[in-house]
């Protein structure tokens, strides 16, 4: 299967050189071809350049991209996607003035999605996700991660992971599983966390490992939730079935969370929404990645990611969608790039770069995902006709996007304004 994408307006983030992030000043700058084509094998991409050189280039299927502008598909490298039901309750107590604890305190939150989800069949979980991903595929969405997290028992943990399996198996994205293993703290060890902390440390973790299907390992680092000592704990034990932290830190609070996925050579710190002096030492030593997650913050109503100072500081950073049903229900990465345009004062360069070649390096497949780049695979957005990439941060409230190449296969999304020419 081949195919040739001719006459494309804009085609964005081509390196000819394999580039696997950028950080700091180098994320205002996104490399373009005006009047493009862009060839494709199979799923991998070929060869590129401007129109004037594509005479003679031969493809099974021929797509006319006039006034369209191509990009590398989102990476979205953080979300909960497979979960039961919905938290609208929580959302109407927060309207009403309940602050996040509180509706935690109430029962409500992470203990209520895992009292669901617990009840949940395999084959109901995994239809319910992958109805979701259908969704965020069609908004531009090639590569996903995703979490476990809403068991919060060994035996739900571990259906969790077998649906993700299924899910990476079955879907044309790229899907990366993360075992959160230390989400919140169960009913039942409510007033014992340390015996909790040992199931998850002698039961779940060797158990995950055994199904070999998640390689990383999550924990949400937050007072009230699991402190340092507990993370270090679970982050200690799973160094030795080699699975790499990715990290929610520094929500609520910044009390050292940041350094510590460093120690652990986390792939990523993801939150950030409180940040000091000290976190952008520490990452400034690493090869982690911050990741900003701006949906969170405006359903939350909380401060959002300090990005200026990590761009600034010469670090790198990713942006994500969080897609969870509490507290960020929404997988719109175009949503996520113009909030991180409007509210975490990104350039639309930056905001694309986040949300590609950076979004991937998050997830450790930046080799072969997040640019336009000869070797990499085709995971492609086509937009509907603009004049510029920026529009699709600047029109926040639509969906820009007119058909996608996932996996190296054409996907042409059912809207009224598709006008796709095949040939």
């Amino acid at each position: 299967m081949s195919v040739l994408l001719k006459n494309i307006k804009q085609l964005l983030q081509v390196h000819d050189n394999n580039v696997t992030i950028v950080k700091g000043e180098a994320m205002k700058i996104l490399p373009i071809i005006e009047n493009a084509y862009l060839y494709i094998e199979h799923d991998t991409i070929i060869e590129y350049g401007e129109m004037k050189y594509c005479e003679g280039i031969e493809a099974e299927t021929v797509i006319d991209a006039t006034g369209k502008i191509v990009l590398p598909s989102w990476c979205d490298s953080h979300t909960h996607l497979v979960y039961a039901g919905n938290r609208t309750s929580d959302f109407v107590d927060r309207i009403n003035g309940l602050s996040y604890e509180e509706i935690a305190n109430k029962g409500g939150g992470i203990l209520n999605s895992a009292k669901i989800l617990q009840k949940t069949n395999e084959e109901d979980l995994y239809n319910q996700a992958m109805k979701r991903l259908d969704e965020l595929i069609s908004m531009g969405t090639g590569a996903v991660e995703i979490k476990t997290g809403y068991g919060l028992t060994v035996a739900a943990e571990l259906k969790m992971l077998r649906v993700i399996k299924r899910i990476k198996l079955e879907s044309l994205a790229k899907i990366i599983p993360t075992l959160l293993a230390a989400h919140a703290i169960p009913e039942a060890y409510k007033a014992d966390k340390n015996n909790y902390i040992e199931l998850i440390i002698n039961d779940l973790i060797p158990k995950a490992k055994a199904l070999n299907i998640a390689h990383y390992i999550d924990v949400f680092c937050e007072k009230g939730y699991f402190d340092l000592k507990d993370t270090e704990q679970i982050l200690s034990a799973a160094q030795q079935f080699d699975l790499r932290p990715k990290l929610h830190v520094n929500q609520f609070n910044s009390f050292g969370g940041v350094a510590l996925g460093v120690k652990y050579k986390a792939i990523s710190v993801d939150h950030l929404e409180q940040l000091n002096s000290n976190d952008i030492d520490a990452l400034k030593a690493s090869h982690t990645i911050p990741v900003a997650l701006p949906g969170c913050s405006y359903f939350l109503g909380i401060p959002y990611t300090p990005a200026r100072k990590l761009i600034d500081a010469g670090l790198p950073l990713a942006i994500a969608t969080d897609y969870n049903p509490g507290t960020a229900p929404s997988g719109n990465m175009n949503f996520v790039v113009s909030a991180a345009c409007i509210n975490l004062k990104m350039t639309p360069e930056e905001a694309i770069n986040a949300a590609t070649i950076n979004g991937a390096y998050a997830m450790g497949i930046s080799n072969m995902y997040g640019s336009i780049t000869r070797g990499k695979k085709a995971n492609l957005i086509i937009t509907k006709p603009l004049n510029h990439y920026k529009e699709i941060p600047y029109a926040f409230g639509h969906n820009p996007i007119d058909s996608v190449v996932i996996n190296g296969q054409f996907k042409a999304i059912k809207n009224p304004e598709a006008n796709f020419r095949i040939s």
